[in-house]
């Protein structure tokens, strides 16, 4: 029996010789690779926190002490010793097993995540809250990368609980990278204190040759402590980290397991806050070459066996790339912003071409978008290209920055809707209702891809804020039959007529709208189809007329029904002096967390598939008919 099948939870992990230790850390490895590559996943930072994770479990109990993970791009090695390894087949699947830590999938995951900068104040309160109950039977550990460490957040976490002075243990991993390679001052500050290894060497050789001198050793050690630390404090740029209230022990190899069981040992005895620093491979072991030490891969796409005339698809995400480069290349002031995120986002390939005008700030989207506001009061034309779940970090800052001052700074929000695999932290489902209160702000959505291309350009014409978003998601690259006119302020496009019932959509529920109309043919019912493209300002008086001839209006969204663009049409039609007449029905998605899975399955169990829509008008309509006079 291989010793990945011996080891079926952390205790059988314990129960390991050193020996057996670091051999089972080979095989978790492979495991990953093999299995990673199978599903698609987050696989470079797994692959680089193997030891660093094992001699975590060898030295706690996480059943009883708390785990948190900052992110959790790394949390596949801890799935796999708290017995989910059979589970990895369905890894980021619909009803699988989540990509990310995630409460109520193991009592071993202590907090769900999936966002940068939240696991020291998370792993912190928890301490503090032991504290204040008198438990001193756990231990709380949080295991911080060194992008997400540059978050402010992190910062803010860093400075209170080295003030307050409880016990925790945060874990920085030093890999040089996020998702893209790591930027900043902290970047520069770290690689300093990983080439310092003279501070380490003196550090230890000095204390232990006073410790032998006879006699007058101990004393002069103890007296010499206090020379160490000013020598410390000169030598070593973990200065910086015990000025803020912590006690920090590193650089440390965090590939050397041993080593590392030994460090957590002795750190369980040390009171107070402790920053352990190790230093990490992402990627480490994956032989294959890789442009971003393989932070995620794809599962192999299938092969289509026929190929469908006309346009082939193409990503929303590489649809705003090109049109960005476009308009960068006809306006040297356009500029693009992204925290963290250029591949993500598609701007990877533009700042290969412009590098001065792509602007990377790190995972800092508070800072990015203030930021922008910064550019455009002097001139410029920012747009901030950001995933819709990650706009929700600096709204405070599109609030005060950006929509107060009335700045023309674009937010282009990607993967905004379903995103698919990477669940819950993740789904792109509440920039509509946290953006269409701002006044002064437009909200766009494209249809197509070619109409992404046109409301980007419309957007920079503006005198103010705007933002637009789009699905993470393929579509051919063309218009809708009927779509291909100029983007006009506040206007939408009727993209085909009907008697029986109008569908009001938004984004990417209108092709499914002329989809689920072309059905309604078959069973001799009529549909409209409208195109909103605006959420704010919205088209209210096409919608109007609309609704006045028609006795069924059915809105389209892939976004939560809960402040969504159905909102927009009913507050609207409610607001009319003369009432409509019409029935109106919002479809979207519900009013519940949306874990992971496929983007499809989850529209067509949300009733957002073509062919649900059109069975939901069937239905509607066959149940009004008996109350109609």
């Amino acid at each position: 029996m291989s010793l990945l099948d011996r080891v079926q939870n952390p205790k059988d992990l314990q129960a390991l010789s050193p020996e057996e230790t670091v051999a089972y850390c080979d095989e978790l490895r492979r495991f990953l690779i093999e299995s990673v590559e199978a599903t698609g996943g987050h696989l470079g930072s797994n692959l680089g926190v193997v030891e660093l994770t094992v001699a975590l479990h060898r030295v706690y109990d996480f059943a009883l002490d708390r785990l948190v993970l900052d992110t959790s791009h790394q949390v596949y090695p801890h799935k796999v010793i708290t017995g989910r390894k059979d589970l990895f087949p369905t890894l980021r699947r619909t009803d699988g097993l989540s990509g990310f830590m995630a409460r109520g999938e193991s009592p071993y995951d202590s907090f769900t995540s999936g966002h940068a900068g939240t696991a020291v104040s998370a792993a912190y309160g928890i301490a503090y809250a032991d504290a204040l109950l008198h438990r001193t039977d756990r231990r709380v550990v949080a295991l911080v990368g060194d992008a997400a460490a540059a978050s402010g957040a992190t910062f803010e976490a860093l400075n209170h609980a080295g003030h307050e002075g409880k016990r925790v243990l945060v874990i920085l991993n030093d890999n040089k990278w996020s998702i893209a390679q790591t930027v900043g001052g902290l970047s520069k500050y770290l690689n300093r204190m990983r080439t310092l290894p003279a501070y380490r060497e003196f550090k230890k050789d000095f204390h232990e040759a006073i410790g032998m001198l006879p006699l007058v050793g101990a004393p002069l050690a103890r007296w010499t402590e206090s020379v160490k630390e000013a020598f410390a404090n000169y030598m070593n740029p973990g200065h910086l980290f015990r000025e803020l209230g912590w006690t920090y022990f590193g650089p440390e190899n965090g590939h050397d397991e041993p080593r590392l069981e030994t460090l957590l040992r002795d750190l369980k005895r040390v009171d107070g806050p402790v920053l352990l620093h190790v230093v990490t491979e992402k990627g480490r072991g994956y032989g294959k070459p890789t442009k971003d030490a393989c932070h995620a891969v794809s599962a192999p796409a299938p092969k289509p066996s026929v190929v469908a005339p006309g346009p082939k698809p193409v990503s929303y995400t590489k649809v705003f790339a090109r049109a960005t480069q476009r308009l960068m290349e006809d306006d040297p002031r356009v500029v693009a912003v992204t925290a963290a995120m250029p591949d993500g986002t598609g701007l990877a390939d533009v700042a290969a071409k412009l590098p001065e005008r792509v602007i990377d700030v790190g995972i800092c989207e508070q800072h990015g978008v203030a930021f922008a506001g910064g550019l455009a009061e002097a001139g410029l034309k920012p747009i901030v290209a950001v995933y819709s779940t990650f706009l929700q970090r600096g709204y405070d800052q599109v609030w005060q920055e950006v929509a107060v001052q009335g700045l023309p700074v674009v937010l282009a929000m990607d993967r905004a809707g379903i995103v698919g695999g990477d669940g819950v932290t993740h789904q792109g489902l509440y920039d509509i209702a946290f953006l269409r209160t701002f006044p002064g702000i437009t909200l766009m959505a494209p249809a197509d891809p070619v109409e992404l291309e046109r409301m980007l350009a419309h957007a920079l014409s503006l005198t103010g804020p705007s933002a637009l978003r789009y699905a993470r998601a393929s579509d051919p690259d063309a218009s809708l039959p009927g779509n291909d006119v100029p983007v006009a302020q506040g206007r939408g496009v009727l993209l085909r007529d009907g008697t029986d019932v109008a569908f009001v959509a938004y984004g990417t529920m209108v092709r499914t709208a002329l989809e689920a109309a072309a059905r309604l043919d078959a069973a001799g019912v009529s549909a409209a189809v409208f195109n909103a493209r605006f959420a704010r300002p919205f088209d209210g008086a096409a919608v109007e007329r609309l609704a006045r001839r028609v006795p069924l209006v059915v809105t389209l969204e892939e976004h939560s029904v809960q402040g969504g663009f159905g909102e927009v049409v009913l507050s609207h039609l409610a607001s009319l002096y003369e009432p409509v007449d019409a029935t109106v029905r919002v479809l979207g998605v519900p009013d519940r967390l949306v874990p992971h899975g496929e983007r499809a399955d989850w529209l067509a169990r949300f009733g957002l598939s073509a062919e649900a829509v059109a069975d939901f008008v069937l239905r509607t309509r066959e149940a009004a008919r008996p109350h109609r006079r």
